[in-house]
This record gives structure tokens, sequence and C-alpha cells, in this order.
């Protein structure tokens, strides 16, 4: 869910900022996963937007300084991490949390000097038992900042995707972030995973204590029923253009799936709605790829998509492509599915959990193996050929439309595990 790009030292502090939400997406559990359990500062002024009537005679509201990386509010740079961030600080104050922001621009997890010298600042100013929630993308590669403050602060660090899982990197540079990752997290006393999956893999991959680890998955905003194209020729995937999520893949699998055979004629086209500056050499490689296979009027890179634009997206969307070699949930997932779009995406890390079941027991897309490289093409092909697959698979989503969590409930399983940190010990088992 992270992956966001360097955007230079500097620093933007803020206390009461108010942000627009962006994107949605669900499949919350304040249950324990397995190996896991389910998720609950100081000064600046209480944040704007959770100012509510006072009751005299009600306790001291509760109080969380929340440490992100500087672009968290970037529309250029839009991304689930940001999006996750973004809206637990405006809901935890309706559950009786103040809110205190702190964004720390830097090219994380790599950050420069201005940078470490701001968040050792930070968290070195906050008095003895505050509460912190630092994102995973600040915390997890800056162990030697980190891990002193444990003694004195009660941190969770909220890991949206772990370091090293970022496709494409050197195994030196992956075994450097994976190190700096375990140390971080060992030494806090509360680490929150966005889904089931991801909390069982940190507490096996890392050797954490399974009662340090809770769940709070991501949620999704109620939506309209999205109307479609045709029913089947207009894909969608909603994914920052990059290594990680696949691009290349699914035009290749689109180009296997529709050049030859029953889909061949077929009268489809793609939108990838994304960032294109974070990687720009995939990026190329991405439209010369489209190009060699002559798809240029049919696979659009729309470049990163909010407000209005996004839903038109959404709404025009017969279908949903996620072409992903890892995921921790997969929030375009439940986006996709609060329209009733069904989904079909490379069965990676959480992405069945997001996708999950209609109360019928139906499941609301297809999810391929990620190492076959024809089985994409393959349900493709299914996709486009199949009436009758289509029509089951809608209905599904449907179903699961109704069944999704929102983010009331993401913030709930989060305030729980800083309501335990709150009252327990600071340093991690």
């Amino acid at each position: 869910m992270n992956g966001r790009p360097p955007t230079g030292d500097g620093v933007a502090d803020h206390g009461p900022a108010d942000r627009d939400p962006a994107d949605p997406d669900p499949a919350h559990s304040s249950e324990p996963a397995e190996g896991a359990e389910p998720a609950h500062g100081p000064e600046p002024a209480h944040r704007a937007g959770s100012a509510h009537r006072a009751d005299p005679l009600a306790p001291p509201p509760r109080s969380v300084r929340v440490v992100m990386p500087g672009d968290v509010a970037d529309p250029t740079a839009p991304s689930g991490g940001n999006t996750y961030d973004r809206r637990i600080c405006q809901e935890l104050p309706g559950i009786g949390w103040q809110v205190h922001e702190h964004l720390v621009t830097g090219g994380w997890p790599d950050p420069g000097a201005a940078a470490r010298a701001e968040l050792t600042r930070l968290l070195a100013e906050s008095a003895d038992g505050s509460v912190v929630l630092l994102d995973g993308l600040v915390a997890c590669g800056v162990p030697e900042i980190v891990v002193p403050e444990a003694e004195r602060l009660r941190l969770a660090v909220l890991v949206h995707l772990p370091l090293a899982d970022e496709t494409g990197l050197p195994a030196a540079r992956a075994a450097d972030l994976d190190d700096r990752e375990r140390r971080t997290l060992r030494a806090v006393p509360s680490v929150i995973a966005t889904s089931s999956w991801a909390a069982r893999r940190l507490v096996s991959h890392h050797g954490l204590a399974p009662g340090t680890v809770r769940v709070a998955a991501p949620g999704a905003d109620p939506a309209p029923p999205a109307p479609g194209t045709d029913g089947a020729s207009r894909l969608l995937c909603v994914a920052t253009v990059s290594p990680r999520k696949g691009q290349r893949r699914l035009v290749r699998a689109l180009a296997e799936a529709t050049e030859t055979g029953e889909a061949a004629g077929t009268h489809w086209s793609c939108v990838c709605a994304g960032g294109l500056t974070r990687h720009p050499d995939y990026v190329t490689g991405l439209r010369e790829l489209i190009s060699a296979h002559g798809l240029d009027d049919r696979v659009h890179l729309a470049g990163p998509l909010a407000g209005a634009d996004l839903e038109a997206s959404y709404a025009a969307a017969d279908l949903l492509v996620l072409a992903s070699y890892a995921e921790t949930y997969g929030m375009a997932v439940t986006e996709a599915l609060a329209r009733g779009i069904p989904v079909l995406a490379t069965d990676v890390g959480g992405v069945s959990e997001a996708l999950g079941r209609a109360p019928d027991g139906t499941v609301p897309g297809l999810l391929v193996p990620p190492d076959d490289p024809s089985a994409l093409a393959a349900a493709l092909r299914r996709w486009f050929t199949e009436p009758a697959l289509r029509q089951r698979l809608k209905a599904a989503a449907r179903g699961r439309r109704a069944a999704l969590d929102g983010w009331e409930a993401t913030t709930r399983a989060l305030a729980g595990a800083l309501e335990q940190l709150h009252h327990g010990p600071r340093r991690a088992a």
C-alpha cells in the first residue's frame, strides 16, 4: 500500500490540517489474525474538523501524534498508504482522539539529513509517555532514530507495505531494508497491519510477539453502482504505474488474450489510472510495449485521477484489473466492489481478503496465480467470451458491495491498538 516517491528534504509540520479524502477500500477486521491481534502528542492545537461540543463532565480526549511522509496529501502522488493515513486522521477525532499531524518530507525510506533531523526533533520534543503513530515508510528505515525513543514514548508503527517487498530492489538493498525494518518493529510495543495476511507475515518474518501486531484493514466509502459501458469491454486498472503493480504483465496478457483465438476482434479498452512519475524507466518501457503490440488506441495511461475524474472512470468500468506482484491488501479492489464492479487480479498477499465473498458465498472476481504468465491472459479471454461468467461475477460483486466495511470500522480497529498502547507498557516484549 505504499511505495511513495522521494520528494526532497524539508518539513511540513501540520497540526490542524484538513485534507480531502481520496480513494476508498475495505474488508476490515478488528478480530485478531492468526498470530496477531486486531487493532486499538503533545501540543499543537486540536485538529481542525474534530471540534465537538465539549461535555464538562467528560474525561479529557486522548491524544496521538501521527507522523507521515510529506507527500501524503499530494494529488500527483496518490497511493493507498496516503489515502489510509489521511482517512484515519480525519476519523479518529470523531471517536474521542485528538490528532496532531506531522508531515516530514524526505526520500523515505532513505531520508536526507534534513528529514532525519526533523524526525529526530519531533520524537525528542514529544513528552514522555506520548502516543505516537508512525507511518512505516517513515519509521522502518531509520531504527537508529526510532529505537532509542521506544523506552520513553508509546510508539506504534503502521505498516502499509514491508520495505523489502517493493519489486525490483537489488538483493543487498532489500536485505538491508529488511534488517532495518526488523530492528524497528521489534523495538516498538505496537505494530498495525492492513490485512490479516500482512499481520501473519510480519509476525513470522520478523519474529514479532503476536500480541504486538494488530489488524486495521482499509475501509471503502459507499458509492453508487457503476453502470459500466457494455458489460464487458471497458477495463480499469487503478494503480501507480510501477514494477510492483505489474502493468507490463497486464499489457502482455491483454495482447495474448485478444490477438488470436475466440477473443480476437473483441472491442475492448483499458484505462490505467495512476501516477507516472515514480518509475520513469518503467513507464517508458510500458509505452514501448503498448506500441509494439499495436495497442496505443486501446490502452490509455491516464495518470493520477481523483475526484470526479476517478469517479467517471469507475462509472464506465466493466471490470477492474490488477496484475500486482505484491500487495498487503489492495484498496482498488474494494473501491471497485463498492460500485459493484467485479475484479480480475493476481492472487498475491492480502488481495483475496479484499476481494472476499458475497453473503451467499460467491466470489466477486477471478484470482490468478502470480507466477503463471498465461493465467492472466486465460482469465481475460474467459471474461471477454463467456457472458454467463460475467453475469455471475457481477451479481457477486453487487452482493459483496452491500457487505463492505467503511472507514469507521478501520478507525475503531486502529483506535483499539492505540487504546491498548495508551494503557500498556512502552517497550515491545
